[in-house]
């Protein structure tokens, strides 16, 4: 049976948002135990002591090779690309003409003329999209998530290690020093006899290395580093505890890709409806373009560079010097909060479920901030940090609400939608505080100086 394309499934639906508002998507999960020990435990690893966490599962690889390998990267790409070689890596970013986020992935410059997309799919789709409408001289080899993948393993391990012994866990088992390795370099080091390349960066903001190579060197790469791990009392974290490490580095997993305008329309004939995630929360527009945003107002601002012609940059750059709103922390008032779970335990219709410790329930999760009574921003992702014991989310809000201004996240939707995550409940009102993103000094520190 051939898929739908986003385009016929839109025409079904009525419009954008009627579709990603009620789509049939299943729970993000991935072959990864839930937990291993507890997730309260494994989030306070990465602070105390160090976890690792398998990233073998659920990411996609795009693998971009040939002589315009880097020409497609750099005209879809807002970064600069004037330093790129292979060892290095960068936090892609790619927008719409308009200058609205298409999504980000971690790019890895492997080899001359070798690139590895890695990510979630948006960007993937929209970087394949282009290479075959544009022509250009590449060779991509697309290796899907174990949740999509039709069958077989991963082509490639990964294995995180975070936190403030982990550089010394890595240097243990592969025998080499790596504590030199710059921000979104990568090391190359030999671990159980085997080749290990190494990325330095931090999901929850912490010091580590993101290891990876081919599939059939996992189980001994992965001994390797537990054994070397456990003087040092390493933690391996499950899926529950990975999912919410970006709530403390500040990493927006996801909104809604920039895809539905006119510009668009021949991508929306080209990507299959599966492709496209669920629309969650408590905004409630019908017009699709009121859920984008821009690069500036989740905090990549830093990467956009005028140095190359790239798709969106007239636009971004007009928008660069105009406010915009700003990433920050929302923490939630603990008795809001507590008083939302007892409503599970009272007569009546009870407020939308939060599950923990990841308590979204789209992957496109746009709830609203208000400030009396006016719509001032919106929340992107939320959930519950053990290591500051605050239930909080990510957002974007006006620049005015300076650190320490209450605002109000509107939970749950009206009326329920009809995906398979929302059960019957009431929308709700939550008293939150803006804080910094990351929400952890130490965080922001490190960030700052990386």
């Amino acid at each position: 049976m051939t898929m739908d394309t986003l385009k016929d499934a839109i025409q079904k639906a009525g419009s954008p948002v009627e579709l990603l508002r009620n789509k049939a998507a299943r729970a993000a999960t991935f072959p990864v135990a839930p937990e291993f020990t507890n997730w309260r435990s494994e989030q306070a690893a990465w602070r105390t002591t160090a976890a690792l966490l398998d990233q073998s599962h659920h990411m996609t690889d795009l693998y971009i090779s040939g002589p315009d390998a880097l020409r497609l990267l750099t005209d879809f790409g807002v970064n600069s690309f004037a330093k790129t070689a292979p060892g290095k890596a960068k936090q892609y970013i790619a927008t719409n003409g308009d200058g609205y986020l298409i999504g980000d992935a971690v790019l890895f410059h492997l080899e001359d003329e070798l690139f590895d997309v890695v990510g979630q799919s948006t960007v993937i789709n929209w970087l394949q999209y282009q290479a075959e409408k544009g022509g250009y001289k590449v060779d991509l080899e697309r290796d899907e998530n174990s949740m999509d993948r039709p069958s077989g393993p991963p082509k490639t391990y990964r294995y995180e290690i975070q936190g403030p012994v982990a550089l010394e866990i890595i240097e243990k088992a592969s025998g080499t020093s790596v504590s030199d390795v710059k921000f979104f370099n990568m090391a190359d080091v030999t671990i159980a006899g085997h080749r290990v390349r190494g990325l330095r960066h931090g999901m929850a903001g912490q010091p580590g290395l993101e290891m990876f190579g081919p599939w059939e060197e996992r189980d001994a790469v992965l001994e390797a580093l537990l054994t070397a791990g456990e003087e040092y009392g390493m933690v391996r974290a499950g899926a529950k505890a990975y999912a919410t490490a970006n709530l403390e580095s500040g990493w927006v997993p996801a909104v809604v890709p920039a895809i539905f305008g006119e510009a668009e329309a021949g991508y929306r004939e080209w990507l299959p409806v599966n492709q496209v995630a669920s629309l969650a929360g408590s905004m409630d527009s019908a017009e699709i373009s009121d859920y984008y945003v821009t690069p500036y107002e989740i905090g990549y601002g830093r990467s956009v560079k005028f140095d190359h012609d790239f798709l969106g940059r007239e636009a971004l750059e007009k928008m660069a010097d105009q406010p915009h709103r700003e990433k920050v922390t929302l923490v939630w008032n603990a008795d809001d909060v507590a008083a939302a779970m007892k409503t599970l335990l009272e007569p009546g219709t009870p407020a939308k479920y939060m599950e923990l410790p990841k308590s979204r329930y789209g992957l496109y999760q746009h709830d609203k901030v208000l400030r009396d009574g006016k719509q001032v921003g919106v929340s992107l992702d939320v959930g519950y940090i053990n290591n500051e014991h605050a239930f909080v989310s990510l957002a974007t809000v006006d620049p005015d609400l300076t650190q320490g201004t209450e605002v109000t996240v509107v939970w749950g939707e009206q009326p329920n939608s009809k995906k398979p995550l929302v059960e019957e409940h009431r929308q709700i009102e939550l008293r939150a505080t803006v804080e910094p993103c990351p929400i952890a000094q130490g965080t922001r520190a490190s960030y700052r100086a990386s």
